[in-house]
């Protein structure tokens, strides 16, 4: 491909006057309007506020316009001073007193009581949210809506308007959808739930292909490989380190920053001035917000730099019943889920888990407040010109996680995912760099029942069993990762930065180390047993001595189809019911093949698992059913991390102009596709390069 010559772009001698038009007067007449009648809806139904003429509830309307323009100068400036966690308070404080002023001093409204502003704040931006609905508009504009305008008042100051395509220095962004298989947005986009991507592929401006997510087939890892080109540092979802002697939870942000000293060599995906925004690693970019690594990274003024600078959070908090709209419909979001989990049981929709306590609250958080506040949070990049971003959006993962990947509740996800990405389309024409839009994921999702539902008991009281040892002192790591974003968000706000204390809420909060007989950690349908009084490794032939039936009864238990361990004399092997596998020596299986059933990669990905570093004593992969199910050995009816069904088929939609080389594709049972997040992110540098972002 021909490398486009990078023209500068808005330089005073060529540009071209900018002048408001009559889609703009329309736009702000819309939105006066709109406003309005929300305002008039809410202030009709809350007690101790009552207007007397529609003029009135627009003279409101208008002066929380005009409030909210003269505090954006004085909020900047209080911003950053304060950073974000000042911006935060400070743009709510702002939206109920700018309404407050509005309601107490228009003439034609009477306030009673000043409770009564918080309730017209949120009935307002929910009467709001309901009527773009029904007008057919997609909401989730509303939360760029400030952006845009603020972008054409400085091109109006300027005297420029941004150039066409050809004239402006190009850009990337990367917009990872979490946990979303080839298969799954296949079907979405066939059932009408993804139109924009579906325009894109149908136009021919972009093509889908597939990667293969090797194991451990999850975000840090796969997170770890895109983005820092290095995911060997990562075995698992968490896993015990000897030399620290505890668990790891890359849930955690101290344990984040740990694993990120480990393979951070100050090249990543965004070295060079790039953006990482709601990611598990930084990437070595530049700016990082809502970065799980960075959450208690103290920036150059002493605060926290994982949330990142504050005047970024204020387009999002202090714009007009932006935050609130995003609260009602973040409760909205949690009744949806209280209902669906209702529906799949009535409906005895098997298999399923519970979709109780915390995790419903989880979902509304993560589904709607932090996707609008990525959303805010990329297009404020695109407009200032960042060369490089990367954001990951996690809203798919978390439902079908607990509601299962192709679950209607998990596929409608999806069409908010894809009115994020039509949301920030709407920005590239007057983003100041032409941006390449590239759209991936971390990995799939299986579908299955759990292993305790399979056997009874949970995969530790198995070990323990095997072990003839029921009273051994363990370490279990419980399922935590979808405290993972709040936990960030948590962090940069309230912990104290450098200090080792972060904010860790959810099953990972108790940590997880001291003396123990035995460790045991699952992501999803991959097991990990560890033996902590070993300064190393065991291998097979030790684990027999000491427990006799140990290895041979995991192997032959219901729900677990193959077992990989370290030998004295053979290498890694990996055992199933009635057969082995020699990994790393070129031999036929000996009895029955375990690992037919986990697909055409599970010989090469399960041997080089098996000599990761962290990685545990024993490996357990799940059976794979003739359906494609496997089996968790955690609570979660979705799941990935090992091998079967779609969770190691990943998605990469990028723009047609930027070809994949072919010496990063491999045959995969028939199919080219690049392996290993490794080489992506290979792509995604040479991709980089040939934009001219990356020397």
């Amino acid at each position: 491909m021909t490398d486009r010559p990078r023209v500068p772009a808005r330089t005073t001698s060529t540009a071209r006057r900018w002048a408001p038009t009559l889609a703009d007067a329309g736009d702000a007449a819309l939105g006066l309007v709109t406003t309005a009648a929300g305002l008039g809806i809410a202030i009709a139904l809350v007690d101790g506020v009552s207007a007397d003429n529609p003029f009135a509830v627009l003279l409101v309307a208008a002066a929380v316009a005009v409030g909210d323009l003269l505090l954006r100068a004085p909020l900047r400036l209080f911003a950053r001073l304060a950073g974000a966690m000042g911006a935060l308070v400070a743009g709510l404080a702002a939206q109920v007193a700018v309404l407050w002023l509005a309601l107490r001093l228009a003439p034609g409204v009477e306030l009673a009581s000043g409770w009564s502003v918080a309730p017209v704040l949120l009935l307002t931006a929910l009467v709001m949210a309901v009527g773009r609905w029904l007008w057919g508009v997609n909401d989730s504009e509303y939360v760029i809506a400030d952006v845009l305008r603020r972008a054409r008042a400085q091109a109006r100051r300027r005297g420029a308007e941004p150039g066409p395509a050809d004239e402006r220095e190009p850009g990337l962004l990367v917009v990872q959808l979490d946990g979303v298989g080839a298969t799954v947005l296949q079907q979405a986009i066939e059932g009408g739930l993804a139109p924009t991507l579906a325009r894109w592929i149908d136009t021919g401006s972009h093509q889908s292909r597939q990667w293969w997510a090797r194991v451990p087939s999850t975000t840090p890892a796969s997170q770890a490989g895109l983005l820092h080109g290095d995911s060997s540092q990562v075995p698992a979802f968490r896993w015990w380190d000897r030399g620290l002697g505890r668990m790891v939870v890359t849930n955690s942000p101290v344990d984040a920053g740990l694993v990120e000293e480990r393979l951070a060599t100050g090249k990543g995906l965004l070295a060079g001035g790039g953006a990482a925004i709601s990611t598990m690693f930084s990437g070595d970019a530049a700016s990082t917000e809502l970065v799980m690594s960075r959450a208690r990274t103290a920036g150059p003024d002493g605060r926290g730099a994982g949330l990142g600078p504050g005047a970024s959070y204020l387009l999002f908090f202090a714009s007009p019943f932006v935050a609130a709209r995003a609260v009602v419909l973040s409760v909205g979001e949690m009744v949806k889920e209280l209902y669906q989990a209702r529906r799949q049981k009535v409906r005895g929709v098997e298999p399923r888990v519970s979709r109780a306590g915390w995790y419903v609250v989880l979902r509304g958080v993560s589904n709607v407040l932090l996707r609008d506040l990525n959303t805010s949070l990329v297009a404020q990049h695109l407009m200032r010109g960042t060369p490089t971003v990367f954001v990951d959006l996690v809203d798919y993962d978390e439902i079908a996680h607990h509601a299962g990947p192709t679950r209607p509740e998990a596929l409608r996800a999806l069409e908010g995912l894809d009115r994020v990405i039509g949301v920030l389309e709407r920005v590239l024409p007057v983003a100041r760099r032409d941006y390449r839009v590239v759209v991936l994921s971390d990995h799939g999702q299986s579908l299955g029942a759990t292993f305790e539902q399979v056997t009874g008991r949970s995969l530790l009281d198995t070990v323990r069993a095997l072990m003839d040892e029921p009273d051994a002192t363990a370490v279990q790591a419980a399922t935590g990762e979808a405290w993972g974003p709040v936990n960030t968000l948590l962090t940069s706000m309230f912990g104290r930065s450098g200090s080792g204390h972060p904010v860790v809420l959810g099953p990972d909060a108790g940590g997880h180390g001291g003396r123990a007989d035995v460790a045991v950690a699952a992501s999803g349908n991959l097991g990990l047993v560890w033996f902590p009084g070993s300064p190393r490794r065991l291998v097979l032939e030790e684990v027999q001595a000491r427990w006799p039936g140990l290895a041979a009864g995991l192997a032959a238990s219901p729900g677990i189809g193959a077992v990989v361990v370290d030998t004295a004399t053979r290498g890694l092997v990996a055992v199933g019911p009635r057969g082995l596998v020699l990994l790393e020596q070129d031999h036929a299986p000996e009895g029955e093949d375990p690992l037919a059933p986990m697909g055409p990669r599970a010989r090469a990905d399960l041997a080089r698992a098996g000599r990761l570093a962290h990685t545990g004593d024993l490996l357990l992969v799940s059976q794979v059913e003739p359906t494609g199910h496997v089996h968790a050995f955690e609570g979660l009816v979705g799941s990935h991390g090992g091998l079967g069904g779609e969770q190691n088929t990943a998605v990469l939609v990028h723009p047609a102009e930027l070809e994949v080389d072919e010496d990063l594709v491999e045959d995969v049972g028939g199919e080219p596709m690049i392996v290993g997040s490794e080489n992506v992110h290979v792509q995604l540098v040479r991709w980089a390069e040939r934009l001219g972002l990356r020397p």
